[in-house]
C-alpha cells in the first residue's frame, strides 16, 4: 500500500486519551524494542499526539515517524502535536509491527504496536514482553508467538465446551441394582478423581 495524503499541520487539536505505552526500564541491555504501544485506532493523525507527549519525558521532543503503510489505511505527512509538527514517513521494508519514532536528543525508540482490536489479555501478554530488557524477539516474531498462543488457548476452551457438550459433567453410573452397595472412595466429578478426606482428618 503506498496511498499518503498531507493532513495539515494547523489541525485543532483536541485532547483524548492518554497512550497506552509500556516501556523497557532504563538498562544497559539493549534488546530489539523499547516497549509497546498500544493504539486505540489505526488513525495516526488522531494516535500520535498522544503517543508524541507521553515519550517526551523519557525520549525527548519527538519529531519524526517511521511506519509501515501495510498497518495504517492513511499515512499523513505531517501530524500536529503539542508545540510542535511531527512528521511521519513510511518504508514497506519496515517490520509492519513496529512504530520508529525519532527525537533529537535521544535517537530512536522503536515499538511493537498492537493491533487496536487486541483482547487486553493478549495485549497485556505483548506488553510485557516488549518491554523485557535485551530481548532478541522482534515485533513480528512477538506477534506471531502471540497470535499461536491464541490458537492453542481457543483450541483448550474449544475442547472444554466439548467436553461439557458430550456430557462430560455427567453424574456417575449407578451400580447394578444386584450389586451390592458400595461407597465410593473417589467421587467422580467430570472427569477428574478427587480423593475423600479419611475419617478424623481434615484436608489441605
Amino acid at each position: 500500500m503506498t496511498t499518503t495524503l498531507d493532513r495539515t499541520a494547523n489541525r485543532a487539536l483536541t485532547p483524548g486519551l492518554p497512550a497506552r505505552l509500556s516501556l523497557t526500564p532504563q538498562t544497559i541491555l539493549a534488546g530489539q524494542l523499547d516497549g509497546a504501544w498500544w493504539p486505540r485506532s489505526r488513525d495516526l493523525a488522531a494516535e500520535l499526539p498522544a503517543l508524541a507527549d507521553a515519550l517526551e519525558g523519557r525520549w525527548g521532543r519527538i519529531t519524526r515517524v517511521l511506519v509501515n503503510p501495510d498497518r495504517w489505511p492513511v499515512v499523513p505527512h505531517k501530524v500536529a502535536v503539542t508545540g510542535h509538527v511531527l512528521h511521519v514517513g513510511w518504508f514497506t521494508e519496515q517490520d509492519p509491527d513496529k512504530v520508529i519514532l525519532l527525537s533529537y536528543t535521544t535517537g530512536r525508540c522503536d515499538l511493537l504496536v498492537i493491533p487496536p482490536e487486541t483482547e487486553p489479555a493478549s495485549a497485556a501478554r505483548l506488553m510485557d514482553a516488549a518491554a523485557l530488557p535485551g530481548s532478541v524477539l522482534t515485533a513480528s516474531a512477538l506477534m506471531s508467538g502471540e497470535a499461536a498462543t491464541g490458537r492453542r488457548m481457543g483450541a483448550a476452551r474449544s475442547s472444554e465446551d466439548t467436553w461439557e457438550t458430550d456430557g462430560g459433567a455427567a453424574s456417575a453410573p449407578q451400580p447394578h441394582p444386584a450389586a451390592h452397595p458400595v461407597v465410593a472412595a473417589h467421587p467422580v466429578v467430570g472427569a477428574r478423581m478427587i480423593p475423600l478426606p479419611l475419617p478424623g482428618r481434615t484436608g489441605r
